[in-house]
């Protein structure tokens, strides 16, 4: 299987600080990639970056074959963006916006454009201006994939909607998504959406890539443990896999990655009169593995897709 994006090394710099460093990145053709991280960590920059929006200092990356430095008109023309706040001029209506959009492309399949409307019941004539966010979202939606672009490139679509309609545009995304060979990349905050609908999941803690794996082996990777001690809980000595721990009185929680016979044996030697191993979904493991902590967090890069 081809890779859609490949990075081996993507640097930013604004000023002294390096607000993205990500290396050997793949993204594979048909794949649905959730890139997460805090605000702040540089998921918004890196994907300017890989549209060819923001120069980077340093780059070995392609989207689509090409260099992210001199993409093409055509290969731009393969690729949907859309942006966080779903930008539109609001002084259009949708049928302006539709004519003024179309202009930009080669190709363009009317039908689409039409049926998601249809299916958002968005009139044409309506002004982009009068819309609610939630359907400028569905407008933009409809613009980005009138073109049928091989590459959906989607930066927090869902920011500031309600249950609802975050749960309708999801359920919409994941009907495209089972057109064959259509590749995702997007950024979200709400990790239940992630978990949902993403085949593979990277978040970035400080601007570094710390995790490219599936989003099914990082929740099954890292284990929220608890052990109970009679009195207070002691100092812990720290182990291989540490993400985080913090003590509850008599308790002492951790949180690490692929707990084992090691992990075990330390809390045989506290003397923890009982330990308990949970799983953890994908927003507590993302919450405890992007906490500030003193430890530095352990990577999970494995498992790489080919």
């Amino acid at each position: 299987m081809s890779d859609a994006i490949v990075i081996e090394r993507l640097i930013k710099h604004y000023g002294e600080r390096r607000v993205v460093d990500i290396v050997n990145l793949r993204v594979p053709t048909g794949c649905v990639y959730g890139f997460l991280g805090r605000n702040g960590a540089g998921k918004s920059t890196a994907i300017k970056m890989l549209m060819g929006m923001v120069q980077p200092d340093v780059a070995r990356a392609t989207v689509l074959g090409e260099d992210i430095r001199d993409l093409s008109p055509a290969t731009r023309g393969r690729i949907a963006y859309l942006a966080e706040g779903h930008p539109l001029y609001r002084w259009m209506s949708v049928a302006e916006a539709i004519r003024f959009t179309r202009a930009f492309y080669p190709t363009w399949r009317d039908a689409l454009i039409d049926g998601i409307l249809d299916h958002f019941r968005i009139a044409r004539r309506a002004k982009i201006g009068k819309l609610s966010n939630g359907q400028r979202a569905q407008v933009s939606l409809a613009l980005a994939l009138a073109p049928d672009p091989e590459l959906l490139i989607l930066d927090d679509p869902t920011l500031g909607f309600d249950t609802v309609v975050r749960r309708e545009f999801l359920e919409s995304l994941i009907h495209l998504i089972q057109r064959a060979g259509r590749t995702i990349l997007f950024s979200s905050h709400m990790l239940g959406d992630v978990e949902r609908v993403a085949d593979r999941i990277g978040i970035l803690a400080d601007g570094v890539m710390r995790v490219d794996c599936p989003t099914d082996h990082f929740t099954s990777a890292l284990r929220r443990v608890v052990l109970e001690f009679h009195g207070a809980a002691p100092e812990f000595p720290g182990c291989r896999g540490l993400v985080s721990q913090r003590k509850l009185g008599g308790k002492l929680e951790l949180v690490v990655v692929d707990y084992g016979e090691e992990h075990a044996a330390v809390a045989e030697q506290l003397g923890a009169v009982s330990v308990e191993v949970l799983e953890m979904d994908l927003e507590n493991a993302f919450i405890a593995y992007t906490r500030d902590a003193a430890p530095p967090l352990p990577d999970l890069m494995g498992e790489t897709v080919r």
